[in-house]
């Protein structure tokens, strides 16, 4: 009796043993590899450009003074001036600088590639250099620290992921990108109060920043009637409608009116 018992049990366990060795674990969902549709080709037999100005009507608004005379090694980039002015945003006959320039709408569902070459933020005398960049959705944006001073990079967008990372002086470069169109994401340093600047996230590469001189330039775009927005940190945005023949070039400006009182 004893014996038909313990070859019941053996029995049993051997079922079981079998059962487990052919029953398959869950697999773990791998992450997703599928490539970014092909882009849509740009007939350059075809492409126009779309060029202009932009300035600022009535009084430039005083350059506001930065004191950075809790921070000497920030004051020592400055030639030991603890108190520098604000990055200059006009030029000649009200000429505005820092205005993005990009095409809001008219490209419809077109695919461009991602650029392959990041776009630099430097950090060099306690200020971000340039103050607007723009890129596309996941080009890489590489942010550097010339400075001798530790400093907190730390962008704050509302629809993109929001990072915050150190960089110590000598730090490697940080790279990131982010995967949604926003116009635009401010920046700042935690570390450094004054310290801002903006990245605007583009689903297309036609997009331009102007300098002192205020021009810009929307190269290699296919005809078409498009809208195009100049959108700066602190006059907002404006819009033009332009229509672009093949092998066109059309020239428009953009005005902005100076804050009343400043």
């Amino acid at each position: 009796m004893r014996s038909r018992y313990l070859y019941s049990v053996l029995c049993l366990a051997l079922v079981l043993s079998l059962g487990a060795c052919g029953t398959k674990e869950p697999e773990t969902p791998a992450t997703s590899t599928a490539t970014a549709p092909a882009a849509t080709p740009i007939d350059p037999a075809t492409a126009g450009i779309v060029a202009g100005t932009v300035v600022l009507e009535g009084t430039p608004p005083k350059a506001k003074t930065i004191n950075m005379g809790a921070e000497p090694s920030c004051a020592k980039e400055h030639g030991g001036k603890p108190v520098v002015n604000e990055e200059v945003v006009t030029g000649d006959a009200g000429a505005l600088a820092n205005v993005l320039i990009y095409v809001k709408e008219g490209l419809g569902n077109r695919t461009f590639d991602t650029p392959k070459e990041p776009v630099v933020i430097d950090q060099k005398g306690c200020l971000y250099s340039p103050r607007v960049v723009a890129v596309q959705v996941n080009q890489t944006i590489e942010v550097r620290n010339d400075d001798p001073t530790t400093h907190n990079i730390h962008p704050t967008p509302t629809v993109n992921r929001e990072w915050n990372k150190s960089q110590p002086a000598g730090a490697a470069p940080i790279q990131e990108s982010f995967s949604r169109e926003e116009v635009a994401i401010p920046v700042k340093c935690n570390v450094h109060p004054w310290m801002k600047s903006h990245i605007a996230v583009l689903r297309n590469p036609y997009h331009s920043v102007t300098q002192k001189d205020g021009k810009f330039e929307l190269k290699n775009l296919p005809p078409g009637e498009y809208v195009i927005e100049a959108w700066h940190e602190k006059l907002g945005t404006a819009t033009e409608k332009v229509t672009l023949g093949a092998k066109e070039t059309k020239s428009i400006a953009f005005k902005f009116q100076a804050p009343a009182g400043d």
